[in-house]
């Protein structure tokens, strides 16, 4: 397969195990990869949108869901969407403890709902920071953890979901670092520039 990829900062390698994965030949550029990917990923949106009431906190928080949701986003493009990666990647926890850790995020953040330790927004987003540092999945992952934030945030607090800086006036290379800088923070514990990006 000639499928080319250039990547940008931040963003995870595939290899070439995982690029055989792909599910339509014709693609051998990032940029179209990119469009199909983001074709599947509004049908995600749309699904969450509409179903988004229908789900339980117990349901969201849950491993089958977070599998379910990345394979909602990727099914029309990865043989392996929903599927926890089988590499190590240059971000992440070893393959073997993808599942291990996720189960502890979700209980941790069960425990956050349940007890109130930190605000709604926070809790979405300290959710969503911590599930790409666990990197579950080959690909997709900042874009899933999103999601994820915005129906933890919606369905389990009744809040609007965020904007991710979709209000801001920004090239596509200052919302990239701007992002970027509020996910090295919150790698460091500061959680402030991130539910601000969030929110902008």
């Amino acid at each position: 397969m000639g499928l080319a990829i250039a990547y940008e900062d931040g963003q995870t390698p595939l290899d070439e195990e995982e690029k055989e994965g792909l599910l339509i030949d014709a693609i051998s550029t990032r940029g179209e990869l990119d469009e199909l990917e983001q074709r599947n990923i509004e049908e995600a949106v749309r699904w969450s949108i509409e179903r988004r009431k229908k789900f339980t906190a117990k349901e969201v928080l849950s491993e089958a869901f977070v599998c379910k949701l990345h394979q909602r986003m990727l099914y029309a493009v990865w043989k392996w969407a929903g599927t926890f990666r089988n590499s190590n990647k240059n971000i992440g926890v070893d393959k073997y403890q993808v599942a291990t850790e996720l189960r502890m995020l979700i209980d941790d953040c069960k425990f956050w709902v349940e007890n109130s330790t930190f605000s709604p927004d926070e809790i979405a987003i300290r959710f969503k920071h911590r599930i790409v540092s666990i990197h579950c999945f080959s690909n997709g992952n900042g874009r899933h953890s999103r999601l994820m934030a915005d129906i933890i945030v919606e369905k389990i607090f009744g809040a609007d979901v965020f904007t991710w800086g979709g209000n801001n006036q920004l090239s596509t290379g200052e919302y990239r670092a701007k992002y970027l800088t509020a996910l090295r923070e919150a790698d460091n514990g500061n959680y402030a520039l991130l539910m601000e990006f969030a929110r902008s």
